[in-house]
Parts: C-alpha cells; structure tokens; sequence
C-alpha cells in the first residue's frame, strides 16, 4: 500500500509518502481501506517528536474514515463493506478507570497516530472497538475531520465543564479545530459565546459558528474586552487551550466561582500562575482529554445529523502531506486540514 510516514523525526522535509508494508490485522481489529484522514497539530507534534512514537518508522494520523475490507475472526459489529470512521484513543479496558466508563483517564492511554501507527495510509488495521458506523448521507471528509476535535471539546464542555444554557462561554483560539467545535457546542447549548482569532476573516467564520462576540486578540487583549463587555464580571467558562501566553489572562477573564477548561498547550507548558487570582476568586480550573466511547457517540451522531458542521479549509491528496502540515503550522485558514490517497483524489470533487 501507499501510506505517508517518516523514519526520523524533523520538519516537514522527513514526510515521505511511498510503498509501505500491507498492515496485518489480529482477530479483534479491522481492516481499514481509508478514504480520508483529518489532520490534527498532533500529527505537527509527533513528526516533531514531541512526544517521540513508539516505533519508527512512523505512519501520522488519528482521524480517519473509510470502507472495512477484512474482519478479524472475533469481530462481530463490523463486515466488509460497511463504511467506518476511527475513534483514535485506545485504553486498557481492565484499570480502575475504564471500569468505570471513563477510558480516557486509562493508565495506559495511548492515541492511534500519536503513540502507535496511524491512518494516514491506503489501509490501516484498526481494533474493533475503535470505529464506530458512518451514515451512508454523510461524506469520508466530513467525518474524517471531526473525531478528535470534537470528543474533545464534548468532554470539555458538557462533561467537565457541565455547561448550562444562558452561560457565558469564552472560547480562545477558535479558528482552529477544538476551538470551532466548541464554539458550536456551546452555541447549541443556549449560552452566550465570545470568540477569539488572530483575523477578522476567521472572526467570520466563528460568527457563523455560532458566536455572539468577537475579538481579534492581535489587536486587543481578550480579558479586557470581555471584562468591559461584561460589566466587570468577566465569565463562566473560558476555554484555553492555547497555554503559556494566554493563561493569565484566562484567569483574569473567568468570573468569580468560574471555570477555566484546557485540553492543551500549544504556546508553551509551563506559565506563571497568579496562585491568589486562583483562590480569590474560587476558580475551577480543569484538565480534559479526549472522550469516553459514550462521549465520542453522542458528539459524532450530531455532526452526522448536521446539528455541527466541522469546517475544512482543505482537502490535498497524501502526496501533499508537507504542505498540509504547514498550513497547521502558519496557522492558513479556518477549521481543519484532510488528506485523501491519492488513488482516491479528484481535485474537482474538492473544489
């Protein structure tokens, strides 16, 4: 088969797409023919090396969709021809934490195309548990761009944060692909939603998804606006995933006994925290990462019936795996990144 994948971690110069060794499947996994795989800034992380792959070389890729070809003498939900998209967190299934529903706390959580190979391939093996039924209405792209960041926001705001209609929600960096989908989320639980993006062209786009107020945070500071806007209150929930140069300023925006939610870091991991602005106003702050299998149903059937859309900036063939990593990189456009093999591409399908 032909798959993307790199033999050394670097910049995009290590991406190679060529002949790779036809994937094996065991007696619980799947067999995989993808039709599109979503990028995610993991797979930017991982070529990276941060964190390093269990084996080199690597395959990139967590999100993807496409058609089972072979089934494992074990499986009993899935059989050839049925149309699949991969749920990328793998989990033990026997630690206190998966007994207890909540796999993504798994004491050896691991992620398809972070920690072992992934999707970015013609054909991957995929365990059974792993891929949930795609509706014949809805298109490989759409669902191929929508796992990872949208489990994820779920878990944050209806889970962790347990967000309620008439909150006020800030969601920072919400052109990117968590932060659009919980844009949506929130919108669709009746809060009230401020965005942040570095243009008003992607402020656009987040209007469109659902938020009631904007802020370019290339030319004002977010914490400030929101504080004016709210008479001083500031927020319930805030929405940081962006890391050491917004944390403060998070802080400063959530309201007294609010809640600030992040699931990342990508502008550095260890900022200066102001301990009393945490204490005196009783902040929640919480971790989140990805979602249960519960979690993962009840977001993907929204985006399936339409209730959220995941927006893609760009669909390339896999050859093009380089330039679709810099367009994650220098942060080009609003909503995700998809790669399709080039055996399947069409460039007038995408136009």
């Amino acid at each position: 088969m032909k798959a993307v994948f790199y033999d050394e971690h670097g910049s995009t110069d290590v991406l190679q797409y060529d002949e790779f060794p036809d994937p094996e499947i065991g007696p619980e996994e799947v067999l995989v023919d993808i039709k599109a795989g979503g990028l995610n800034h993991l797979d930017v992380w991982t070529r990276r090396g941060m964190p390093s792959p269990e084996e080199l070389p690597h395959i990139p890729g967590s999100d993807g969709a496409g058609v089972v070809s072979e089934v494992g003498e074990r499986v009993a939900r899935f059989e050839e021809g049925d149309r699949v998209v991969v749920d990328p967190g793998l989990y033990c299934g026997e630690c206190e934490f998966c007994r207890k529903g909540e796999q993504s706390l798994c004491v050896d959580y691991k992620m398809i195309g972070e920690h072992v190979r992934g999707v970015h391939s013609e054909q991957a093996a995929v365990p059974e548990a792993n891929l949930i039924e795609l509706p014949e209405g809805v298109d490989f792209v759409t669902a191929a761009s929508a796992p990872l960041v949208f489990q994820t926001a779920w878990r944050m705001l209806m889970t962790r944060a347990e967000i309620q209609q008439n909150d006020t929600v800030l969601v920072l960096g919400a052109s990117g692909g968590v932060g659009h989908a919980c844009v949506q989320i929130a919108a669709n639980e009746g809060c009230e939603v401020w965005a942040t993006a570095s243009s008003e062209e992607k402020l656009d786009h987040a209007r469109d998804c659902g938020a009631d107020h904007l802020v370019n945070y290339e030319e004002e500071d977010f914490a400030e606006v929101v504080k004016a806007e709210t008479d001083g209150r500031g927020v319930d929930v805030v929405v940081d995933h962006i890391g050491e140069a917004t944390w403060d300023d998070s802080l400063s925006a959530a309201a007294r006994g609010g809640t600030v939610v992040t699931c990342g870091a990508t502008s550095g991991v260890t900022p200066e925290t102001n301990i009393p602005k945490v204490f005196w106003k009783q902040l929640d702050i919480l971790g989140s990462t990805m979602g249960t299998p519960g979690e993962m149903d009840d977001v993907m059937a929204k985006v399936f019936d339409g209730t959220f859309e995941p927006h893609v900036r760009a669909v390339l063939p896999m050859s093009e795996m380089a330039r679709a990593h810099e367009m994650l990189e220098g942060r080009e456009g609003f909503g995700s990144v998809v790669v399709v093999p080039d055996s399947e591409y069409d460039p007038d399908d995408y136009e």
